[in-house]
């Protein structure tokens, strides 16, 4: 039997909501954290509905982020905020949740973010979007049950253009959702990043390495608003009792990447694709790990869900390949004949990158399950037809 999902709520049917519940088809992914172990006993009409100890009736509300209005009785559906939700992986969290059944309020002032990550489910029914930048406050009628704070500049290109708003959103920006959290007694989790480690001095890195980073570099405005957006996290909840979790994302690759962001994957797939050539930086010897953002999502889902961990968690692929290796791959994908142009490397890029996700595989059971050839055919797909769009003629090389 399904349950039928409505705006605001499950069905309000009450023989559909009782057999729900006696056949456990009501997921407690799909319930308020602030219910679970509570129990149901309350009547709608002269009908009294009595339902497994992770289910409730309230008043179901309406999608509107500043319009909440009990209107209706409804079980009360889990209800996530995720600032960052027109980026790239922000995205795709949406989408996940809104998978999972979940009221999805995305936040993004579209600095890096775009709109057209959204296309696809911009107008489900429990989906609102709020252009707002979460350096400064923000009210959310209602309660939130999750919080997943992802907003940041997160590419060389962009959080060099964007250092002060990079440094803001990593600290006023953390500081303004674990307040939300706080008041809305959420789960947090805090989007940190790889760039923790700097230019790391152990290899893989582990959870428990404090990292090699230049807090003056080019880089430092976003490897240090990351470290301090963890110390902040860890305060909070050390402070207030507030239930976080942290997630150290390596790099990550997929459809919705923008192929000017200046990372080295879209650098290279739009290089390829039109024709001109690859950007390696050095010799090309330093080494990266890249994971399918499938297998990232799925990883995040794990760990926001897991209960009672609080320390940082690496989620990566630790398939490492040299630059030039990978470069050398997507020209094979790509079918392209560009050439390599070697470039002086950056000041302060790390000279290798590689997960250990013991943690990972112990506490939340994951690894990877798409491989790089696999991830790349899909992500080349994406950029070819993006830049089909753009100019038809350049997105089979080969063709030229």
């Amino acid at each position: 039997m399904k349950v039928r999902i409505e705006r605001g709520g499950i069905s309000t049917n009450p023989e559909i909501l009782r057999q729900a519940a006696k056949g456990g088809l009501l997921s407690a992914k799909l319930l308020p954290r602030r219910v679970h172990n509570s129990s149901l006993s309350t009547r709608l009409g002269t009908t009294e509905l009595i339902a497994n100890p992770s289910v409730r009736l309230v008043r179901a509300r309406q999608a509107s982020y500043n319009a909440y209005t009990p209107d209706a009785w409804g079980i009360d559906l889990v209800r996530t905020l995720i600032t960052g939700g027109a980026g790239f992986i922000g995205s795709h969290l949406c989408e996940r949740f809104l998978e999972l059944g979940h009221e999805v309020i995305c936040v993004d002032n579209l600095i890096t973010g775009s709109l057209a990550n959204l296309e696809t489910f911009r107008n489900h029914e429990r989906f609102s979007f709020i252009r707002h930048d979460i350096s400064h406050p923000l009210e959310i009628d209602g309660p939130i049950d999750y919080i997943l704070h992802f907003a940041s500049p997160a590419s060389p290109v962009d959080y060099l253009q964007y250092p002060i708003q990079t440094l803001k959103v990593g600290s006023l920006g953390t500081h303004n959702t674990l307040g939300l959290a706080k008041a809305k007694k959420a789960r947090f989790l805090l989007a940190s990043t790889s760039e923790v480690y700097g230019d790391p001095a152990v290899h893989p890195q582990t959870e428990d390495y404090w990292g090699h980073v230049n807090p003056v570099g080019y880089r430092g405005c976003y490897d240090e608003a990351k470290r301090f957006s963890e110390a902040l996290v860890m305060a909070y909840h050390r402070t207030h009792g507030i239930d976080t979790r942290i997630v150290r994302i390596f790099n990550t690759y997929g459809p919705r990447m923008r192929l000017d962001d200046g990372r080295v994957l879209p650098n290279f797939m739009g290089q390829a694709l039109r024709g001109e050539p690859l950007t390696v930086y050095g010799e090309g010897k330093q080494t990266r790990s890249f994971c399918y953002v499938s297998d990232l999502v799925a990883g995040i889902e794990k760990l926001l869900f897991v209960e009672n961990y609080h320390e940082p968690v690496n989620l990566g692929n630790p398939d490492e390949v040299t630059i030039l290796e990978f470069a050398q791959e997507i020209l094979a994908l790509a079918g392209s004949s560009s050439k390599i142009d070697y470039r002086p490397l950056p000041q302060d890029d790390p000279r290798q990158r590689k997960p250990d996700i013991t943690r990972a595989r112990q506490l939340l059971g994951w690894e990877p399950q798409v491989s790089r050839r696999e991830g790349l055919q899909r992500t080349l797909a994406y950029f070819q037809a993006k830049i089909a769009q753009q100019s038809p003629s350049v997105a089979n090389p080969e063709k030229k």
